[in-house]
């Protein structure tokens, strides 16, 4: 893109999102759940903002990091394994990153790990040493055998990598596992993460210093809001006053209540906002301590 029609969108945010795979419907609910709608182009690869100056631009994960370092975008929902592979990589060649994890995202959780053939007795990382060791994410397994002071051969694939060791192409895999089903079809077997991934919010290092740092702030305020109460429920209910404390022992999650007393009793009418799951189970834990009048009630939106 030239420099006319990157000035030309400077009063607009542009965010990346997978075009299709796992994090794309999750990351198009948590920016809908923002408040923030669009107009899709024919094609599909472009989302012209509505609602708010913000577009979207649809695809592959891989090439997000670069969209944001070469300034076509401006934020991008990735993989961290993503994220940090691609940082490697410009590390590895000298260049500055000019891009980080701004927020996790609690989505598209999995793991990049060691994994062997069933059959190895497996004793611990120095058994990798001397190994040809089969993966999508270089950068990411050379950093992490540096650090376990562990010299083995890297064997770069793109694709396929869990039917290397039946190829005679490795002796073992580093690659991303969810289930582990893909794993247990190619008899392996995980045995080391080296990363916990998940969807995070990237952007750039340097701060905005146009309108799009206002419209960023804005933002960032809107999915706190949402990513804090994806699992929370508002609890109403009613407990004497000398059962408040056992009650509230039963709710390490919860904020601190905002309580008023019943008129002319002991009876205290309480509301807090609860951030594990409200279950049967717990309520009547809740009940036995004292507790009655118990409501769950689900919460849409919050701005702190």
């Amino acid at each position: 893109m030239n420099t006319a029609a990157n000035a030309a969108v400077r009063d607009r945010l542009r965010i990346a999102i997978q075009k299709s795979g796992r994090l794309s419907e999750p990351a198009r609910a948590l920016l809908s759940s923002s408040g923030l709608s669009w107009r899709e182009s024919r094609d599909r690869l472009f989302c012209y903002g509505e609602s708010l100056p913000v577009d979207l631009l649809l695809v592959r994960d891989d090439d997000i990091p670069g969209l944001i370092a070469d300034g076509v975008c401006d934020l991008g929902v990735v993989g961290r394994n993503v994220l940090l592979e691609h940082a490697g990589e410009r590390a590895g060649v000298g260049a500055s990153v000019p891009f980080r994890e701004w927020r996790s995202l609690g989505f598209g959780g999995c793991k990049l790990s060691i994994a062997v053939p069933e059959g190895w007795d497996w004793r611990g990382a120095a058994q990798l040493a001397g190994k040809r060791i089969a993966t999508t994410y270089p950068n990411q397994l050379r950093a992490w055998l540096h650090e376990q002071q562990i010299a083995a051969d890297v064997v770069v694939l793109n694709g396929s990598v869990e039917i290397a060791p039946r190829l005679g192409q490795a002796d073992a895999i580093c690659d991303l596992v969810s289930s582990g089903a893909t794993l247990a079809a190619n008899q392996l077997k995980p045995v080391q993460v080296i990363l916990h991934s998940e969807a995070v919010l990237v952007g750039p290092t340097q701060p905005f210093d146009d309108v799009r740092a206002e419209l960023a702030d804005l933002l960032l305020r809107r999915m706190d809001g949402v990513l804090r109460i994806r699992d929370s429920k508002l609890l109403l209910f009613q407990a004497a006053r000398d059962a408040l404390p056992h009650v509230l022992q039963l709710l390490p999650d919860a904020e601190p209540p905002t309580m008023c007393a019943v008129d002319g009793t002991e009876t205290l009418a309480l509301q807090t906002l609860c951030h594990g799951a409200m279950t049967w189970q717990r309520l009547e834990d809740l009940k036995r301590a004292g507790a009655h009048g118990l409501m769950v009630v689900p919460v849409e939106r919050m701005l702190a």
